[in-house]
């Protein structure tokens, strides 16, 4: 049996590693030591159990004695060791507010959203609302209620991207253009119309340095009293300065289109030659912007207006392409490559 003289030297030598620890892990080694299940104090308490009433008393009191007196020393030394510790990190881990601040990096507007947001930008001003319908589209609204005939080979599977295909003039499809949304608009507003309507279309157009298969278009449309080709040309000269300046020079050359009656085409002088002939324009000095016309009569006709009454126009044009003139992009690929080099041209 362990006796009262024998805990109070274990004691003090417990006192003395107790105010030498140096760490929290030291001091925890030390408190398991002298007060851990191994330890003189535990295996004192123990053998009370088995001692007659005078040892109980003198060896209980010894045994509370010394437990309480070194559980408050490690108390109080892991408070110092804790501060201790504390302010060693606030030292080193202390925080300069003079210092400049750290900006992220921050993304920006992809080269055809820019574009697209700037065109409309252009027509809003002269009084144009915007407009917008699904990508996902009917023949009828795609094809029939502009004028295009069920023969056409713009129908073709080898054209036209089709979800449901088959004998049913119903049929869904991905919209080659954004005229269908003129179509919906006309059938559920009076005239007169002015509205700009851009969008994402799809085509089974090879991938080429000017075509790809998924691209950005906007539909322009007005309608009107009186409304004629010389609004026309008036309206996209007035569009092509805004866009690029009184520089470029511009020509529409004759075309067809089933849903517009006459139709062009208007070209712009390349922005990559400046008209002289290169790999961009096909070595003709001249890109290829967009298509207009005078709205067919019969278009008219199906969205419920009549065309003794009403004339209009109607152009699409290719977001995309803008972009590649305004950036000087020679091909429409470099547009949608995982590329930062060139999508951080565009901040």
């Amino acid at each position: 049996m362990t006796a009262p003289d024998t805990l109070r030297e274990a004691a003090a030598g417990a006192e003395v590693a107790i105010a030498e620890a140096e760490s929290i892990i030291e001091l925890d080694r030390i408190e398991d030591e002298y007060l851990g299940p191994k330890s003189t104090v535990t295996v004192a308490r123990r053998s009370l159990r088995g001692a007659d009433e005078e040892t109980r008393r003198e060896l209980g009191r010894a045994v509370h004695e010394v437990s309480t007196h070194l559980a408050a020393l490690v108390a109080e030394r892991r408070a110092t060791l804790e501060r201790f510790d504390t302010d060693g990190r606030l030292a080193s881990e202390s925080l300069d507010l003079t210092l400049p601040g750290r900006v992220p990096p921050r993304g920006t507007v992809h080269a055809v959203h820019a574009m697209w947001d700037e065109i409309v930008d252009i027509f809003v001003s002269l009084g144009y609302a915007v407009a917008s319908g699904p990508e996902a589209e009917t023949a009828y609204h795609n094809f029939d209620a502009l004028n295009t005939p069920p023969w056409h080979p713009a129908r073709l599977e080898s054209d036209t991207l089709y979800l449901e295909y088959g004998d049913d003039p119903e049929g869904i499809l991905l919209r080659t253009q954004t005229s269908p949304v003129q179509v919906r608009w006309l059938e559920e507003n009076p005239t007169p119309v002015y509205v700009v309507a851009p969008g994402r279309v799809y085509r089974r157009d090879p991938l080429d340095a000017t075509h790809s298969p998924v691209f950005h278009q906007m539909e322009g449309l007005a309608v009107d009293q009186q409304l004629s080709f010389a609004d026309l040309k008036g309206t996209l000269q007035h569009f092509i300065e805004a866009l690029y300046g009184t520089g470029r020079r511009i020509r529409f050359l004759p075309h067809f289109f089933p849903f517009t009656e006459p139709s062009a085409e208007l070209f712009m002088s390349c922005h990559r030659c400046d008209g002289s002939g290169c790999r961009t324009c096909g070595n003709t000095g001249w890109i290829e912007l967009l298509g207009c016309g005078v709205v067919d009569p019969d278009v008219l006709s199906a969205a419920g207006h009549d065309p003794d009454e009403v004339s209009g126009f109607a152009f699409g044009v290719g977001i995309d392409r803008l972009a590649m003139a305004r950036y000087g992009i020679a091909e429409i690929r470099h547009l949608w490559d995982a590329d930062l080099r060139v999508l951080e041209q565009f901040r």
